[in-house]
């Protein structure tokens, strides 16, 4: 019955991100407890340096985005259609901690000039001086995982940031955030591979190599809003308000986290939060 097929194969694909969202969860629940304690206290830790960043070019022109095929994808991924981008390059891997501290000790979250004026307002309101979980201890800075605190790690990406944050960061390097268009054609000829749940690092861990990476470890902000693709048409019934319903006030990430189930990304993929979420595993890749 391929109606009721259909709908089945949706809810898989649902629960797949509820387990998702339950990584997420479990570590924003423990990190409010004082005691700060692990979720597992024998997670894997990545020991090596990361690679300076690398810019990979990429031409302009005309092209097809947007999921094709008889796969699965949610109904946000469609239908193709045509785009112009001009010519651009994407950092081949996201900004670490080291290079996110850079920003901080720069004075970053008291320069009003780095900032949209909502970040802005924002950041005042909620009095962030660092990335949600960051925490510093006797002058060294710590950061919780689902492995308990850690010290610092200034080679993984840099993770927990709101849309406002990664911006910022951006127009302080002297960058910008790459369009969802740029992501995924940069994306779309790459094996599906990285720092995703099967690894069972539940954590970012240090790029180790200069490869452009794509997928796993953090979602990765774009600049372009949660808004549907030429064409697009809600499902009829309920199902229809599964990702129609959001398409305001949202921004689009891309890529996967070390918390996404493996066969649950791909180059299409268009996940969306609010602009001052941070509890997502959200980070930041450059582009120019």
């Amino acid at each position: 019955h391929p109606p009721l097929q259909s709908l089945i194969t949706l809810g898989i694909h649902h629960e797949q991100q509820h387990q998702e969202l339950l990584m997420t969860d479990i570590k924003h629940i423990l990190a409010c407890n004082p005691l700060r304690p692990a979720y597992r206290d024998n997670l894997l830790e990545s020991n090596h340096s990361s690679p300076p960043t690398q810019w990979i070019e990429f031409s302009g022109g005309l092209h097809t985005l947007g999921h094709k095929g008889d796969t699965f994808a949610f109904d946000n991924e469609g239908p193709r259609h045509q785009i112009y981008t001009q010519d651009y390059s994407l950092a081949t891997r996201p900004v670490t901690n080291g290079e996110y501290l850079t920003f901080i000790e720069a004075g970053g979250y008291q320069t009003p000039e780095y900032w949209l004026a909502e970040g802005w307002a924002t950041i005042q309101v909620e009095g962030w001086t660092a990335p949600l979980y960051w925490e510093r201890i006797d002058g060294d800075w710590w950061i919780m995982t689902l492995g308990g605190l850690r010290s610092l790690n200034s080679y993984e990406p840099v993770c927990h940031v709101s849309f406002f944050e990664a911006d910022a960061y951006a127009r302080w390097a002297g960058k910008r955030l790459p369009t969802e268009a740029e992501w995924e054609i940069a994306a779309a000829p790459i094996p599906l591979q990285g720092n995703l749940l099967d690894l069972d690092y539940l954590h970012p861990i240090a790029a180790s190599s200069q490869n452009l990476k794509m997928y796993g470890d953090v979602w990765e902000w774009t600049q372009s809003a949660y808004h549907p693709y030429p064409g697009f048409q809600p499902s009829a019934g309920a199902v229809g308000e599964y990702n129609g319903k959001f398409m305001c006030n949202q921004m689009v990430l891309r890529g996967g986290s070390c918390v996404t189930p493996p066969g649950h990304i791909r180059a299409t993929y268009r996940n969306f939060f609010s602009t001052a979420a941070r509890w997502q595993f959200s980070g930041i890749r450059l582009a120019q």
